[in-house]
């Protein structure tokens, strides 16, 4: 049963995140992905407790070792926008 709960809030989340960001107009997609740098941290936060835990070590190593590389990669790749954003601002 908690499979099914856990499936079916993977789902919602999936079908929500998908028709949130269809919604927003192109020219603020930039400024939302820099946005979300400090959601994206967090996230490789718990990355490195998954890693680090010791419920199976096998299994949740490697789980925790792929989530904290899928996080770090999202989290230089928002600031690189970011960077690359705040260049167009800046005075010749």
């Amino acid at each position: 049963m908690e499979l099914l709960l856990l499936l079916t809030l993977f789902v919602v989340a999936i079908f929500l995140g998908v028709e949130l960001i269809t919604k927003v107009p192109p020219t603020l997609h930039t400024p939302l992905m820099s946005g979300s740098n400090a959601i994206s941290g967090i996230t490789l936060v718990g990355a490195l407790l998954a890693a680090g835990s010791d419920a199976n070590p096998t299994l949740v190593t490697i789980f925790g070792f792929i989530a904290v590389v899928l996080a770090t990669i999202n989290v230089i790749g928002g600031y690189m926008v970011t960077n690359r954003m705040l260049a167009m601002f800046k005075r010749k």
